[in-house]
């Protein structure tokens, strides 16, 4: 059969109309818990108001380690969106230090910060200059401190014995990565690579130690950035969003795809499964059609 673009595009839209809904429920879950991960990445966005140039909008994604996903579709990269979404969370809330997550979410909730981050600063330096006597070995440093959870998970170890093996092995290495910097500082070239990776990293760094008190804390944003690459790489293929109407429609489809990944569930069998009849299901009964709910169902 010839199926028309226009026509297949329009059923993908109901698709994620239809789910719109399940992933309310679903982000309403993943701010009931203890720990998010949040990431944002731009797309554009046609906006059909005759200028003739496509909007950056932005995706910003919030999602649990090993668990759900969600995909917030925003016009804007302001404040707005993370403080919505995040206003009843009161967990910890893991970043880089981009400035609209601050002062966001509710009364308790812990910012941590993200060491790849922090760490992608002065390997930047080392790009430019391999074997660069300053920020080498910070980064040699920062690579020791990865390396106490690379041998938690070579392991297997479980959370709590992991945070018994960082207590025991990482203080002494964040002690040398701080001195480290800190003596880089003042002899870094002013609003260079190296003096931006120190100011970054001494800025946050209450925020980078989280982890020792926090044993679930991941040490990276890594997974989030993960998620954000299908978008990322996709993008190149569909250019861009049709219409601001389409965003959200996009990002629950997003939100369901990504979870289904994580959660190593097949996205066809899944959506094979729930779909049908999703139209005329009672709110009420979405918190079971989660695709979380439904692994632990099916399992």
């Amino acid at each position: 059969m010839d199926i028309s673009r226009a026509t297949l595009d329009g059923w993908v839209l109901q698709v994620g109309e239809m789910l719109r809904p399940l992933v309310a429920v679903m982000g309403r879950e993943l701010v009931q818990g203890s720990y998010l991960q949040a990431d944002e990445t731009p797309v554009d966005v046609q906006m059909h108001d005759g200028r003739g140039k496509n909007h950056k909008a932005f995706l910003w994604q919030y999602g649990r380690p090993g668990g759900g996903t969600v995909f917030d579709f925003r016009l804007g990269r302001d404040r707005a969106g993370p403080k919505q979404f995040l206003e009843n969370f009161h967990g910890i809330l893991q970043t880089d230090a981009y400035q609209a997550y601050d002062k966001v979410g509710g009364r308790g909730m812990v910012h941590a910060g993200c060491w790849t981050h922090a760490r992608r600063g002065f390997a930047n330096v080392v790009k430019l200059n391999p074997g660069d006597p300053v920020a080498t070995p910070i980064v040699a440093k920062i690579n020791e401190l990865f390396a106490v959870d690379a041998e938690a998970r070579e392991q297997s170890l479980s959370v709590e014995a992991r945070h018994r093996l960082r207590q025991q092995k990482a203080p002494e290495r964040l002690e040398k990565i701080k001195a480290a910097i800190e003596a880089a500082k003042p002899g870094a070239l002013p609003g260079g690579a190296l003096e931006n990776a120190c100011e970054y990293a001494i800025g946050i760094w209450p925020r980078l130690i989280c982890f020792l008190a926090y044993p679930e804390l991941e040490l990276s944003n890594n997974q989030a950035e993960n998620s954000m690459r299908p978008v990322v790489l996709g993008r190149k293929n569909w250019i861009h969003i049709g219409s601001p109407q389409a965003g959200s429609k996009v990002a629950a489809i997003l939100s369901v795809i990504e979870t289904c990944r994580r959660l190593k569930l097949s996205a066809r069998d899944y959506l094979s499964a729930v779909l049908p009849g999703l139209a005329n299901t009672r709110l009420q009964r979405l918190p079971n059609l989660t695709p979380t709910a439904w692994a632990a169902q099916h399992q």
